[in-house]
């Protein structure tokens, strides 16, 4: 039986410094998410946006990591939302906004697990850094970082059930951008990690079926899916764009082996900027993708 879908927004655009990702989640959705889903046989209901602040509101207090209360706060709330879900029987469907958004995802499904589970983490970047590595102190740059439980002291939040993860069960795909100190904790973490080179030598589906016997587990198996880990030429309305990424027929077969899995619970796509896009053109393309990782067939 095909669980609900409840698609929540979170239009977060604190994490990082370039406008207009805070209207990803209204683009996909005109994208024609809903119709795509309920297509395809799903029921899906829409819970509406996160409320989150603007940064001209706002007072930065600690460069080394940019907003980061409000941003946690953001996330408690979306956190909720997750967690409700959850225990409703449906399947969260999360559309960001910026990636420092799936601290409150993943915090959400851990609390609603009773435990840390497992995440496919589909990015160009590891998204690992903390407060004190990090090069630009943006924390979209941190969150699998927070939901690991590193340097607790940055990301604790009454309201987060953090860590999230088990850092065995946490598999990167598609990276082909580290800063100094992700690519010094990933060599000494043992997580498992999927370079671009590495899918170029032993292909998207070797790739994703290792992936996907990593992450499997208790609790919950999460989807985090970053549009920039497509290549710019496919998905050009993102807003750290790393040429070399993946093609629009890897990264469809990446999502179909996710729903023939059937053991992920949960979806998240991010980092769909309109103001950087071309008629739309990455939101659509973030829909079929969603359409693909929930079942979407070709026959």
């Amino acid at each position: 039986m095909k669980r609900p879908v409840s698609i929540i927004g979170a239009p977060l655009d604190l994490g990082q410094t370039r406008r207009g990702v805070d209207m990803g989640p209204s683009a996909i959705r005109y994208a024609g998410l809903d119709e795509r889903l309920t297509g395809i046989g799903l029921t899906v209901s829409d819970r509406g946006n996160v409320v989150t602040p603007v940064p001209e509101a706002l007072a930065l207090v600690d460069d080394r990591a940019r907003y980061l209360p409000e941003i946690l706060a953001a996330c408690a709330e979306l956190a909720a939302l997750v967690e409700g879900t959850v225990r409703e029987g449906a399947r969260p469907l999360v559309l960001g906004g910026d990636h420092a958004i799936a601290i409150g995802t993943l915090a959400g499904l851990a609390a609603a697990a009773g435990q840390p589970g497992g995440a496919i983490w589909i990015d160009a970047h590891a998204d690992i850094n903390t407060p004190e590595t990090s090069p630009s102190g943006n924390v979209h740059g941190m969150p699998l970082a927070a939901a690991l439980g590193r340097e607790p002291q940055w990301f604790a939040h009454d309201r987060l059930t953090l860590p999230a993860l088990d850092p065995s069960r946490v598999a990167l795909v598609g990276i082909r951008s580290l800063d100094p100190g992700e690519r010094a904790f990933l060599r000494e973490a043992g997580i498992r990690v999927f370079t671009m080179s590495d899918i170029d030598r032993i292909g998207i589906e070797r790739t994703m079926r290792e992936a996907l016997d990593r992450v499997a587990g208790p609790g919950f198996v999460h989807v985090s899916l970053d549009l920039d880990s497509l290549d710019p030429e496919v998905a050009p309305g993102v807003g750290t764009p790393v040429p070399g990424g993946l093609t629009y027929r890897e990264a469809h077969l990446a999502c179909e082996l996710i729903a023939e899995s059937g053991i992920a619970g949960s979806f998240e796509v991010v980092e769909s900027n309109p103001i950087l896009d071309r008629e739309n053109r990455t939101a659509l393309t973030a829909v079929e993708l969603v359409a693909s990782a929930l079942g979407q067939t070709i026959l």
